[in-house]
Protein backbone atom coordinates (compact mmCIF):
# COMPACT_ATOMS: atom_id res chain seq x y z
CA UNK A 1 0.00 0.00 0.00
CA UNK A 2 1.28 3.52 -0.75
CA UNK A 3 1.79 4.96 2.97
CA UNK A 4 2.81 8.22 4.38
CA UNK A 5 6.21 8.02 6.05
CA UNK A 6 6.06 11.34 8.02
CA UNK A 7 9.42 12.28 9.32
CA UNK A 8 10.08 11.86 13.04
CA UNK A 9 13.34 13.05 15.26
CA UNK A 10 14.68 9.97 17.06
CA UNK A 11 16.24 12.32 19.72
CA UNK A 12 12.53 13.68 20.88
CA UNK A 13 11.12 10.01 20.40
CA UNK A 14 13.30 8.88 23.26
CA UNK A 15 13.44 11.77 24.86
CA UNK A 16 9.11 11.54 25.02
CA UNK A 17 10.00 7.82 25.92
CA UNK A 18 11.75 8.31 28.97
CA UNK A 19 9.60 10.93 30.17
CA UNK A 20 6.47 8.54 29.81
CA UNK A 21 8.42 6.26 31.31
CA UNK A 22 9.52 8.24 34.14
CA UNK A 23 6.40 9.42 34.70
CA UNK A 24 4.52 6.38 35.15
CA UNK A 25 2.92 6.22 31.81
CA UNK A 26 5.19 3.74 29.86
CA UNK A 27 4.84 0.36 29.09
CA UNK A 28 4.13 -1.95 32.31
CA UNK A 29 5.94 -5.69 32.22
CA UNK A 30 3.46 -8.23 32.16
CA UNK A 31 1.75 -10.13 35.31
CA UNK A 32 3.54 -12.06 36.56
CA UNK A 33 7.65 -13.75 36.31
CA UNK A 34 8.25 -15.42 33.01
CA UNK A 35 6.76 -18.93 32.84
CA UNK A 36 3.48 -18.28 34.93
CA UNK A 37 1.44 -18.95 31.68
CA UNK A 38 1.85 -22.49 31.01
CA UNK A 39 3.76 -22.95 27.35
CA UNK A 40 5.50 -18.98 28.07
CA UNK A 41 8.16 -17.92 27.45
CA UNK A 42 8.18 -18.67 24.35
CA UNK A 43 9.28 -18.01 20.25
CA UNK A 44 8.15 -16.61 16.93
CA UNK A 45 10.56 -16.23 14.00
CA UNK A 46 9.59 -12.76 12.44
CA UNK A 47 11.24 -11.31 9.77
CA UNK A 48 15.07 -12.57 11.05
CA UNK A 49 14.15 -11.86 14.69
CA UNK A 50 13.50 -14.40 17.24
CA UNK A 51 10.77 -12.19 19.37
CA UNK A 52 10.12 -13.61 22.80
CA UNK A 53 7.00 -13.72 24.33
CA UNK A 54 6.81 -14.02 28.50
CA UNK A 55 3.02 -14.34 28.72
CA UNK A 56 -0.21 -13.55 26.97
CA UNK A 57 -0.49 -10.10 25.81
CA UNK A 58 -3.22 -8.57 27.75
CA UNK A 59 -2.66 -4.94 26.00
CA UNK A 60 -1.48 -5.39 22.53
CA UNK A 61 -1.42 -2.24 20.15
CA UNK A 62 -1.94 -3.09 16.67
CA UNK A 63 -0.55 -0.38 14.39
CA UNK A 64 -1.91 -1.19 10.95
CA UNK A 65 -5.55 -2.43 9.82
CA UNK A 66 -4.18 -5.47 8.48
CA UNK A 67 -3.01 -6.73 11.45
CA UNK A 68 -5.57 -5.32 13.95
CA UNK A 69 -8.33 -7.51 11.66
CA UNK A 70 -6.31 -10.52 12.32
CA UNK A 71 -6.56 -9.74 16.25
CA UNK A 72 -10.13 -9.30 16.26
CA UNK A 73 -11.02 -11.95 13.95
CA UNK A 74 -9.04 -14.36 16.53
CA UNK A 75 -11.24 -12.87 18.99
CA UNK A 76 -8.63 -10.95 21.01
CA UNK A 77 -10.55 -7.65 21.18
CA UNK A 78 -10.10 -7.75 24.94
CA UNK A 79 -6.65 -8.61 24.77
CA UNK A 80 -5.97 -4.94 22.83
CA UNK A 81 -5.50 -1.11 24.11
CA UNK A 82 -5.07 0.46 21.16
CA UNK A 83 -5.14 0.56 17.06
CA UNK A 84 -4.24 2.49 14.28
CA UNK A 85 -3.65 3.74 11.09
CA UNK A 86 -7.25 2.61 9.22
CA UNK A 87 -7.51 2.97 5.60
CA UNK A 88 -10.98 1.34 5.28
CA UNK A 89 -14.12 0.97 7.27
CA UNK A 90 -13.71 -2.43 9.69
CA UNK A 91 -14.88 -5.39 8.23
CA UNK A 92 -18.59 -6.31 9.19
CA UNK A 93 -18.26 -8.97 10.83
CA UNK A 94 -15.80 -7.24 13.61
CA UNK A 95 -17.59 -3.86 14.29
CA UNK A 96 -18.54 -4.94 17.85
CA UNK A 97 -15.68 -6.02 18.81
CA UNK A 98 -13.52 -3.33 17.19
CA UNK A 99 -15.97 -0.82 19.03
CA UNK A 100 -14.47 -1.88 22.14
CA UNK A 101 -10.76 -1.15 21.38
CA UNK A 102 -9.78 2.43 21.40
CA UNK A 103 -8.34 3.60 17.65
CA UNK A 104 -5.41 6.01 18.35
CA UNK A 105 -5.26 8.00 15.11
CA UNK A 106 -6.98 7.27 11.69
CA UNK A 107 -3.51 7.61 10.14
CA UNK A 108 0.00 6.87 12.58
CA UNK A 109 0.05 7.82 16.28
CA UNK A 110 2.95 9.53 17.81
CA UNK A 111 5.13 7.08 20.00
CA UNK A 112 4.39 8.83 22.83
CA UNK A 113 0.72 8.16 22.60
CA UNK A 114 0.98 4.32 21.79
CA UNK A 115 3.62 4.19 24.97
CA UNK A 116 0.37 5.98 27.15
CA UNK A 117 -1.50 2.95 26.12
CA UNK A 118 0.71 0.87 28.25
CA UNK A 119 1.34 -2.01 25.94
CA UNK A 120 3.12 -5.38 26.55
CA UNK A 121 3.29 -6.44 22.83
CA UNK A 122 2.75 -4.14 19.36
CA UNK A 123 2.61 -5.97 15.84
CA UNK A 124 2.54 -3.73 12.34
CA UNK A 125 1.87 -5.10 8.78
CA UNK A 126 4.70 -2.62 7.23
CA UNK A 127 8.46 -2.52 8.42
CA UNK A 128 7.89 1.09 7.39
CA UNK A 129 5.63 1.55 10.18
CA UNK A 130 8.25 0.16 13.03
CA UNK A 131 11.44 1.63 11.30
CA UNK A 132 13.24 4.73 10.98
CA UNK A 133 10.62 7.74 9.92
CA UNK A 134 7.79 5.29 11.44
CA UNK A 135 5.93 5.15 14.49
CA UNK A 136 9.01 4.31 16.47
CA UNK A 137 11.62 1.57 15.53
CA UNK A 138 11.08 -2.07 17.21
CA UNK A 139 14.33 -1.59 18.99
CA UNK A 140 12.79 1.68 20.17
CA UNK A 141 10.09 -0.79 22.09
CA UNK A 142 12.04 -3.50 22.84
CA UNK A 143 14.38 -1.11 24.68
CA UNK A 144 11.55 -0.37 26.71
CA UNK A 145 10.47 -4.16 26.91
CA UNK A 146 8.26 -4.50 24.78
CA UNK A 147 7.92 -7.11 22.01
CA UNK A 148 7.49 -6.47 18.10
CA UNK A 149 5.58 -8.20 15.68
CA UNK A 150 6.41 -6.67 11.26
CA UNK A 151 4.11 -9.20 8.83
CA UNK A 152 6.57 -11.73 7.07
CA UNK A 153 4.73 -10.45 4.03
CA UNK A 154 6.09 -7.01 4.03
CA UNK A 155 9.80 -8.76 5.07
CA UNK A 156 9.43 -11.00 1.97
CA UNK A 157 10.08 -7.26 -0.19
CA UNK A 158 13.07 -5.14 -0.07
CA UNK A 159 11.57 -2.19 1.73
CA UNK A 160 15.76 -0.26 1.25
CA UNK A 161 14.40 1.88 -0.96
CA UNK A 162 12.42 5.39 -0.56
CA UNK A 163 9.10 3.63 -2.47
CA UNK A 164 6.65 0.92 -0.85
CA UNK A 165 9.52 -1.92 -1.97
CA UNK A 166 10.16 -4.13 -4.48
CA UNK A 167 9.71 -8.24 -4.83
CA UNK A 168 11.51 -10.62 -6.86
CA UNK A 169 9.40 -13.62 -5.71
CA UNK A 170 5.71 -13.50 -5.61
CA UNK A 171 3.73 -13.19 -2.69
CA UNK A 172 1.48 -15.71 -1.66
CA UNK A 173 -1.31 -16.33 0.67
CA UNK A 174 0.65 -18.76 2.54
CA UNK A 175 2.78 -15.40 3.95
CA UNK A 176 -0.84 -14.23 5.32
CA UNK A 177 -1.78 -17.87 6.76
CA UNK A 178 1.45 -17.39 8.45
CA UNK A 179 1.17 -14.11 9.88
CA UNK A 180 -2.37 -15.13 11.61
CA UNK A 181 -0.43 -18.70 12.75
CA UNK A 182 2.66 -16.70 14.18
CA UNK A 183 0.01 -14.15 16.11
CA UNK A 184 -2.61 -16.76 17.47
CA UNK A 185 0.99 -18.66 18.94
CA UNK A 186 2.11 -15.43 20.49
CA UNK A 187 -1.59 -14.95 22.50
CA UNK A 188 -1.55 -18.81 22.68
CA UNK A 189 -5.05 -19.30 20.47
CA UNK A 190 -3.47 -21.45 18.29
CA UNK A 191 -6.76 -23.26 17.41
CA UNK A 192 -8.94 -20.19 16.80
CA UNK A 193 -5.57 -19.76 14.80
CA UNK A 194 -6.10 -23.08 12.51
CA UNK A 195 -9.73 -22.36 12.08
CA UNK A 196 -8.97 -19.31 10.42
CA UNK A 197 -7.19 -20.39 8.16
CA UNK A 198 -9.36 -23.19 7.28
CA UNK A 199 -11.92 -20.75 7.01
CA UNK A 200 -9.84 -18.68 4.87
CA UNK A 201 -8.73 -21.50 2.24
CA UNK A 202 -12.56 -22.75 2.27
CA UNK A 203 -13.80 -19.57 1.08
CA UNK A 204 -10.68 -19.23 -1.61
CA UNK A 205 -11.24 -22.46 -3.21
CA UNK A 206 -15.26 -21.54 -2.92
CA UNK A 207 -14.31 -18.64 -5.42
CA UNK A 208 -12.11 -20.08 -7.53
CA UNK A 209 -13.27 -23.09 -8.36
CA UNK A 210 -13.58 -23.49 -12.70
CA UNK A 211 -12.92 -20.25 -13.20
CA UNK A 212 -10.34 -19.69 -16.36
CA UNK A 213 -9.99 -15.59 -17.01
CA UNK A 214 -6.33 -16.84 -18.81
CA UNK A 215 -7.36 -14.28 -21.41
CA UNK A 216 -8.29 -11.22 -19.28
CA UNK A 217 -6.09 -8.78 -18.17
CA UNK A 218 -6.20 -6.62 -14.84
CA UNK A 219 -4.87 -3.23 -13.91
CA UNK A 220 -5.07 -2.17 -10.12
CA UNK A 221 -5.43 1.44 -9.32
CA UNK A 222 -4.61 2.06 -5.22
CA UNK A 223 -4.37 5.94 -5.48
CA UNK A 224 -3.92 9.36 -6.68
CA UNK A 225 -4.70 10.28 -10.44
CA UNK A 226 -1.41 12.74 -10.86
CA UNK A 227 1.44 10.23 -10.20
CA UNK A 228 -1.10 6.83 -9.97
CA UNK A 229 -0.22 3.58 -7.94
CA UNK A 230 -0.70 0.82 -9.98
CA UNK A 231 -0.15 -2.87 -8.68
CA UNK A 232 3.32 -4.44 -10.04
CA UNK A 233 3.55 -8.17 -10.50
CA UNK A 234 4.07 -9.71 -7.23
CA UNK A 235 2.34 -7.89 -3.81
CA UNK A 236 -1.33 -8.67 -3.08
CA UNK A 237 -2.78 -7.52 -6.33
CA UNK A 238 -0.61 -10.78 -7.87
CA UNK A 239 -2.52 -13.17 -4.97
CA UNK A 240 -5.72 -12.42 -6.81
CA UNK A 241 -4.98 -12.60 -10.42
CA UNK A 242 -2.94 -15.75 -10.09
CA UNK A 243 -5.86 -17.24 -8.09
CA UNK A 244 -8.17 -16.32 -11.23
CA UNK A 245 -5.58 -17.30 -13.73
CA UNK A 246 -5.54 -14.16 -15.46
CA UNK A 247 -2.76 -11.41 -16.36
CA UNK A 248 -1.95 -8.33 -14.42
CA UNK A 249 -1.02 -5.23 -17.19
CA UNK A 250 2.10 -4.71 -14.98
CA UNK A 251 3.51 -8.29 -14.39
CA UNK A 252 6.85 -6.39 -15.48
CA UNK A 253 6.98 -4.14 -12.58
CA UNK A 254 8.89 -5.84 -9.47
CA UNK A 255 7.74 -2.84 -7.39
CA UNK A 256 4.90 -3.03 -5.16
CA UNK A 257 3.28 -0.20 -6.10
CA UNK A 258 5.22 1.54 -8.89
CA UNK A 259 3.90 4.95 -9.85
CA UNK A 260 3.00 4.47 -13.28
CA UNK A 261 1.56 7.86 -16.13
CA UNK A 262 -1.25 7.57 -18.12
CA UNK A 263 -0.29 7.12 -21.64
CA UNK A 264 1.65 4.03 -20.30
CA UNK A 265 -1.62 3.18 -18.42
CA UNK A 266 -3.75 3.54 -22.07
CA UNK A 267 -1.37 1.65 -24.21
CA UNK A 268 -1.94 -1.52 -21.91
CA UNK A 269 -5.67 -1.43 -22.12
CA UNK A 270 -6.41 -3.75 -19.82
CA UNK A 271 -10.00 -5.78 -19.66
CA UNK A 272 -10.76 -4.95 -16.57
CA UNK A 273 -9.70 -2.21 -14.04
CA UNK A 274 -9.59 -2.81 -10.23
CA UNK A 275 -10.26 0.41 -8.26
CA UNK A 276 -9.20 0.87 -4.60
CA UNK A 277 -12.31 2.50 -2.55
CA UNK A 278 -10.44 4.10 0.34
CA UNK A 279 -12.27 6.09 2.78
CA UNK A 280 -8.57 7.80 4.21
CA UNK A 281 -7.59 11.23 2.64
CA UNK A 282 -3.92 11.21 2.34
CA UNK A 283 -3.93 11.06 -1.85
CA UNK A 284 -6.15 12.60 -4.20
CA UNK A 285 -8.63 9.66 -6.08
CA UNK A 286 -8.57 8.00 -2.71
CA UNK A 287 -12.34 6.82 -3.57
CA UNK A 288 -13.82 4.53 -6.24
CA UNK A 289 -15.94 7.54 -7.60
CA UNK A 290 -13.25 9.85 -7.67
CA UNK A 291 -11.24 7.27 -9.52
CA UNK A 292 -14.12 6.24 -11.94
CA UNK A 293 -15.43 10.21 -12.81
CA UNK A 294 -11.72 10.71 -13.75
CA UNK A 295 -10.81 7.66 -15.93
CA UNK A 296 -14.20 8.64 -18.10
CA UNK A 297 -13.37 12.37 -18.09
CA UNK A 298 -9.42 12.03 -18.79
CA UNK A 299 -8.54 12.31 -22.49
CA UNK A 300 -6.08 9.38 -22.32
CA UNK A 301 -8.11 7.40 -20.33
CA UNK A 302 -11.53 7.46 -21.25
CA UNK A 303 -10.99 5.54 -24.44
CA UNK A 304 -9.44 2.52 -22.53
CA UNK A 305 -11.81 -0.80 -23.68
CA UNK A 306 -12.43 -0.74 -19.65
CA UNK A 307 -13.75 2.48 -19.35
CA UNK A 308 -15.70 2.39 -21.90
CA UNK A 309 -17.18 -0.67 -20.90
CA UNK A 310 -17.48 -0.11 -17.19
CA UNK A 311 -15.39 -2.76 -16.07
CA UNK A 312 -14.66 -1.55 -12.76
CA UNK A 313 -14.16 -4.08 -9.36
CA UNK A 314 -14.11 -1.58 -6.72
CA UNK A 315 -11.50 -3.13 -3.19
CA UNK A 316 -10.75 -2.20 -0.30
CA UNK A 317 -7.36 -0.80 0.57
CA UNK A 318 -6.69 -3.62 2.64
CA UNK A 319 -7.74 -6.49 0.23
CA UNK A 320 -5.10 -4.99 -2.00
CA UNK A 321 -2.81 -5.31 0.68
CA UNK A 322 -1.73 -9.17 2.18
CA UNK A 323 -4.06 -9.42 4.32
CA UNK A 324 -7.12 -11.58 5.16
CA UNK A 325 -9.23 -9.06 3.06
CA UNK A 326 -7.20 -10.54 -0.05
CA UNK A 327 -9.61 -13.16 0.35
CA UNK A 328 -12.09 -10.67 -0.31
CA UNK A 329 -10.62 -9.25 -3.33
CA UNK A 330 -10.10 -13.08 -4.98
CA UNK A 331 -14.16 -13.58 -4.54
CA UNK A 332 -15.34 -10.03 -5.99
CA UNK A 333 -12.67 -10.17 -8.50
CA UNK A 334 -13.94 -13.26 -9.51
CA UNK A 335 -17.38 -12.77 -9.72
CA UNK A 336 -16.79 -9.63 -11.81
CA UNK A 337 -14.55 -11.95 -14.38
CA UNK A 338 -17.44 -14.45 -14.30
CA UNK A 339 -20.48 -11.11 -14.66
CA UNK A 340 -18.30 -9.42 -17.76
CA UNK A 341 -17.62 -12.54 -19.62
CA UNK A 342 -14.39 -12.64 -19.60
CA UNK A 343 -14.33 -16.25 -17.58
CA UNK A 344 -13.76 -18.98 -20.18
Amino acid sequence: MPIARPARRATLLLTGALLLTACGGGPKASAGPSGDAPGYPRTVSDCGQKVRIDAPPRRAVSLNQGSTEILLSLGLAGRMSATATWTDPVLPGLRAANATVPRLADNAPSFEKVLAKEPDFVSASFESTLGKGGVATREQFEKLGVPTYVSPADCAKDNSGDGDGSRTTPLTMDHVYGEIRDLARVFGVEKRGDALVGKLKSRVARATRGIDASGASLLYWFANSDSPYMAGCCGAPGIITDAVGAKNAFDDAHEEWPQINWETVAERNPDVLVLGDLSRKQESAETAAKKIAFLESHPVTRSMDAVRHKRYVLLSGQAMNPSIRTVDGIEKVAAALRRFGLDR
